[in-house]
């Protein structure tokens, strides 16, 4: 398993490429060149989206490999056109949660043999701090750390890209839960809302996840994306849209024992959230390490000019 030459075209395949961070991937690795695969699937059926947005990303360039989980030999066939292999399986309990799945990739790449390097799915929280995470939240990290665990096993060649709250998830919304939009009178601030959280644009992860794939720095390390204009407390980013808004909200600390009150009575998809809301806000887990230069993506690719929050909020006025 060599490494790619710098300089040559990647060959890279994205499994789970409609998906929420797949599709921003696959436009990424199309526009910095690389040769881009798409695994396209059978149990797609007749969902309509996701057939549209296949042939979206032919018209744009990629190519359509169909193989399916359920077709050990499929994958194993289509893994073999590639050097790269980037998964974007959903790990979120009010999605889908097919993080598991990723260990039959993990064996067709084992199989195939060629790979130079796998990005399993991940793009969160770095799942090896989180093994005292709140139930039933923790199964993502769990799951992850599984998947990883299988990946080493194999002497399979990783990068794993973490560390970062999406920002169509936690910023446009100012880290409300069960809103995307800012609210326009009152706002919940979690604790004393001086914890330092990560925000980033979803295209921003894509292009850092599109310059990992053949940088020999990156090889079986974790990337973290903490782009520093980008930590902010959860204070600072509803600074940032009063400011933006003129116009100041109506504020109310929740205490970590009131956040956390009454979570067994919920449905499941609401407890994981609430779970890992906490963990983040509360706890701090994006930003209680020390990261250095040569693992943190805006420091290793300078020249990506990520969005910061106020230009995000901007589009909310």
């Amino acid at each position: 398993m060599g490494e790619i030459k710098s300089g040559e075209k990647t060959r890279v395949l994205v499994v789970g490429a409609t998906g929420y961070l797949g599709k921003r991937i696959v436009r990424a690795f199309l526009a910095e060149g690389h040769e881009t695969y798409v695994l396209q699937r059978p149990e797609t059926g007749l969902d309509i989206e996701k057939v549209q947005l296949l042939l979206s990303f032919k018209k744009l360039g990629a190519r359509l490999v169909e193989a399916s989980f359920s077709d050990h030999q499929s994958l194993v066939s289509a893994v073999k056109l590639v050097d790269v292999v980037v998964s974007n399986m959903s790990g979120v309990h009010f999605r889908s949660h097919n993080i598991l799945v990723q260990l039959k990739l993990v064996e067709a790449i084992k199989e195939a043999g060629n790979v130079k390097r796998f990005l399993p799915s991940e793009f969160g929280m770095d799942p090896p701090r989180m093994r005292n995470a709140l139930p039933p939240g923790r199964e993502t990290f769990d799951q992850k750390m599984e998947v990883r665990q299988a990946i080493e096993a194999a002497g399979i060649p990783y990068t794993y890209v973490v560390g970062a709250c999406f920002a169509a998830y936690f910023a446009g919304n100012l880290s409300q839960m069960e809103t995307l939009l800012p609210p326009r009178k009152r706002v919940n601030i979690y604790g004393d809302g001086n914890v330092k959280v990560v925000f980033a644009d979803e295209d921003d992860i894509a292009k850092y996840t599109s310059r990992t794939l053949n940088d020999p720095r990156t090889l079986n390390k974790t990337v973290y994306i903490r782009p520093p204009d980008n930590v902010l407390t959860h204070i600072e980013l509803v600074q940032i849209w009063e400011k933006l808004t003129g116009n100041e909200l109506e504020k109310t600390n929740i205490t970590a024992k009131d956040f956390l009150s009454n979570t067994e009575h919920m449905e499941i998809p609401q407890q994981a959230g609430i779970g890992h809301f906490y963990h983040i806000f509360y706890e701090g887990c994006l930003t209680d390490h020390k990261v250095g230069e040569n693992e943190e993506a805006s420091s290793l690719y300078p020249d990506v000019k990520y969005k910061r929050m106020d230009d995000y909020l901007r589009m909310f006025l």
